[in-house]
């Protein structure tokens, strides 16, 4: 499996059982309806580490451009691959959203509440403040990011080493992940991933779900450029204190 492949494959296990968690929670007549935060944090974590079991060997598992972004802010991941990563997570992030859609779409028709409808897809702020919401995104990343870099020691030994979450056991990544979404997910869900927002955002947009409303587009800006803040901030503090 080419690196390309395996991120398409681990963003969409991870965005299968992540927007699947949202939709067991959120939607009308599913089992798991109004569970709460704990099974939804607890869901996304082990969604992490499905996806990070599956595409670890193969890419590292980056599964996130924020993780492909402070990787290379880093020295740990080239700059020439990039695209090509970001791509990969993003047309897996769209492909495992439409899947969960596709699997809930009678829970769909059921549910009257558009907001609920859009919370399976993408993050919305609990208080709509931009700056705010930013710096909540910009945090949340940075604890991911600098905690990644620690554990992967951010090197590269030769040409063949992969550097990635999958570098450092699943298990780990998936603690980590809960830990952020316990503590600092309350203020804008924790996106965490820009394409984990965007590329959901986008299939909320094109997919006919009837009563759906907005897909908040004014919104869509921080969860791609928060996390990607995050990354950036925690890269260079690693850098310095290297």
């Amino acid at each position: 499996m080419t690196p390309f492949v395996s991120e398409i494959i681990g963003t969409f296990l991870l965005m299968l059982l992540g927007s699947g968690v949202n939709a067991n929670v959120v939607l009308n007549k599913a089992y798991a309806q109004n569970s709460g935060w704990i099974v939804i944090t607890t869901g996304w974590a082990l969604a992490v580490y499905v996806a990070v079991v599956v595409a670890g060997p193969y890419s590292g598992a980056h599964i996130n451009p924020a993780v492909t972004v402070g990787l290379a802010v880093a020295g740990a991941f080239p700059w020439a691959d990039v695209p090509m990563f970001i791509l990969a997570q993003m047309l897996g992030a769209m492909l495992g959203s439409g899947l969960v859609w596709l699997m809930y779409r009678h829970h769909f028709e059921e549910t009257v509440d558009a907001a609920a409808k859009k919370a399976v897809f993408c993050t919305s702020p609990a208080i709509r403040n931009f700056p705010s919401n930013f710096l909540s995104e910009t945090i949340g990343t940075f604890v991911l990011i600098f905690t990644i870099l620690y554990f992967t020691d951010a090197t590269i030994s030769d040409s063949e080493t992969v550097i990635g979450l999958g570098s450092l056991g699943a298990l780990p990544v998936a603690f980590l992940v809960w830990s952020i979404g316990l503590s600092l997910g309350g203020t804008t869900g924790y996106a965490i991933n820009p394409a984990r927002d965007l590329g959901p955002r986008i299939m909320h947009a094109l997919l006919p779900i009837k009563g759906k409303g907005s897909s908040d587009w004014s919104y869509a800006w921080i969860p791609i450029f928060g996390p990607i803040a995050g990354a950036c901030i925690a890269a260079l503090l690693m850098l310095v204190l290297s």
